[in-house]
């Protein structure tokens, strides 16, 4: 295995996965905020409010996990490295 390729497929690794967690990071914080805000402004809609939020949170953390799963592929099962 070449040295030279596995340490740009770690660097690059690790870079891909510091954007996907910015990413979602700041999608999560951007819908709570909207959240806290929905309920500030109408507490009666609360509970809409409450599932829906949880739902695209779950749909944004699952950016997170397949941007994991695809580091996780060019680490274990490189195909860049012959």
């Amino acid at each position: 295995m070449d040295a030279g390729a596995l340490g740009l497929t770690c660097l690059a690794a690790a870079i891909g996965m510091a954007i996907a967690a910015a990413g979602c990071g700041l999608g999560q914080g951007m819908g709570l905020k909207a959240a806290c805000e929905g309920t500030a402004r109408n507490p009666e809609a609360g509970g809409k409010i409450m599932v829906t939020l949880i739902l695209g949170l779950a749909f944004i953390e699952s950016l997170a996990i397949y941007a994991l799963v695809v580091n996780l592929i060019l680490l274990v099962a490189n195909p860049f490295v012959g």
